[in-house]
């Protein structure tokens, strides 16, 4: 077992000791007051309904309203799903299994331990949301069996760090894939803003470097704020037994069962899956291709590939089903407040207010500020972009504000509230079997040292990019 010499210098004396302290205490207070992540969707939906009735809409036209978009979303919402599912798949996988476990060996303190898995959650949440999310759990769990003495709140909240700081900003943006995908703008919001390319958002260089330094920063805090061997609370201490969470399979016992243990059909498909994608890449370009259906096949195929058995493959997609049940049952309670913002007045007062408050130099402060304070209510990255397009993208063009930076203003700004909000935590508490409570204190701390950051930046590098007026051809 590994640990720290703490007693070198006195705790109340260093950065470390009191980001310590201020950490552990706002965990305390989280594991009190902290609501079920539904919640937020319901209070959302009462604010957005009297918002409406405040504006002069009748009752029974916001409810037809909400009743109307509640299903607008389905196909988003399996796109949603089937994210998580290709991250579990992968990471799962046998050959993904020995890369952690060899990953888990790395770090030889508790605090370096906590450290190592804030920095691979982020930057592998810039390749998948959902890869990172059962990475980085995958991974705590192993370094917990490995190094008995790190803080197992501090690890798990390093896990969830990337879905909290920069996945908006890489490949899985929901927002960034949805503008690049003609197919996937909704023709209200298309009508405003056009097809806005990947090189307009997550591979303009002000977005590289905001990444970059979210990471750096991140991390940082995640190593000071790691409390001591001393003051750790275990993955024992607080009840956490760990186990296989998929079985290996049973071999075959009839010529049916022994195409399901057998690579061969795996071989096929995974060939044909893989022609089609080299075949779009070459056709379109890897950029031009790279939308939320080519992201998620891709997913599945690897999978596929990395379990080589159908029936390992199938229990792999099973397991991971139960944390896909927030996304399936809370986005149709998200496409309903859409409903009731795009189809009342909601849309285009908010459009109104933003350019009467703002100016060219604030406008990036203020869909900042309102972004983040929506996804405290909306913790979707997708959905909630299709409730605020309409009117966020009308003001910015009103303005003169380059449109795909304001698609990277709300994808830096998005994440902040998940920070807080339970809701993306469920998929990572499942895994680490314990509760959302227990790790928003950690979190909590990285959300007050990243939101002057986010702030700042999201201000300085758009005044550095022209208006393009939307292009819809």
């Amino acid at each position: 077992m590994q640990t720290e010499n703490h007693h070198s210098l006195p705790a109340g004396n260093t950065a470390r000791g009191k980001f310590s302290r201020m950490a552990i205490a706002l965990a305390d207070w989280s594991e009190r007051w902290f609501p079920d992540a539904l919640v937020f969707a319901f209070v959302a939906i009462v604010i957005v309904f009297l918002a409406g009735l405040c504006l002069g809409e009748k009752p029974g036209n916001l409810a037809k309203d909400f009743g109307d978009g509640f299903w607008e979303l389905a196909p988003f919402t399996l796109q949603m799903a089937m994210i998580i599912i290709g991250g579990y798949v992968v990471a799962s996988s046998p050959a993904v299994r020995v890369v952690i476990r060899w990953l888990a060996r790395i770090p030889r303190t508790p605090r370096g331990a906590v450290a190592f898995v804030a920095l691979l959650s982020t930057t592998s949440s810039l390749l998948s949301w959902g890869f990172s999310l059962i990475l980085g759990a995958l991974l705590v769990r192993q370094i917990a069996q490995n190094i008995r003495s790190v803080d197992y709140r501090a690890a798990s909240a390093a896990a969830y760090l990337g879905v909290g700081t920069v996945w908006a900003l890489g490949l899985s943006s929901s927002a960034a894939l949805m503008m690049a995908t003609r197919g996937l703008i909704p023709p209200a919001i298309l009508k405003i803003s056009g097809q806005i390319p990947l090189t307009h958002t997550i591979f303009a260089w002000q977005s590289l470097v905001t990444a970059a330094v979210l990471i750096v920063a991140s991390v940082s805090v995640a190593y000071l704020s790691a409390p001591t061997a001393s003051h750790a609370k275990t993955a024992e201490m607080l009840g956490v037994k760990f186990d296989v969470d998929i079985p290996p399979t049973d071999p075959s016992q009839t010529p049916g069962e022994w195409l399901e243990h057998n690579g061969i059909l795996t071989v096929l498909i995974c060939a044909l899956g893989f022609s089609y994608l080299v075949k779009i890449f070459i056709a379109r370009g890897v950029l031009a291709a790279f939308d939320l259906n080519t992201y998620n096949f891709l997913f599945i195929m690897l999978g596929m590939l990395l379990h080589w058995r159908p029936r390992a493959f199938a229990r792999a997609v099973s397991a991971s089903v139960p944390a896909t049940a927030g996304v399936l049952i809370q986005f149709p309670f998200y496409a309903g407040i859409f409903g009731i913002i795009t189809k009342s007045a909601i849309s285009n007062r908010l459009a109104e207010f933003f350019v009467h408050i703002s100016n060219t130099n604030t406008y990036p402060l203020v869909i900042a500020i309102y972004s983040a304070t929506l996804g405290l209510f909306v913790p979707s990255g997708g959905s909630k972009w299709v409730i605020e397009a309409p009117y966020v993208l009308a003001a910015a063009n009103q303005l003169h504000i380059n449109l795909g930076w304001v698609v990277q203003i709300y994808n830096t700004a998005e994440a902040l509230p998940n920070l807080i909000n339970p809701f993306w935590m469920l998929p990572l508490i499942g895994l680490l079997r314990i509760r959302a409570r227990d790790i928003v204190g950690y979190t909590a701390l990285q959300l007050i040292i990243n939101v002057p950051l986010v702030l700042f930046f999201m201000w300085l590098f758009a005044r550095t990019l022209p208006y393009v007026p939307p292009t819809t051809f």
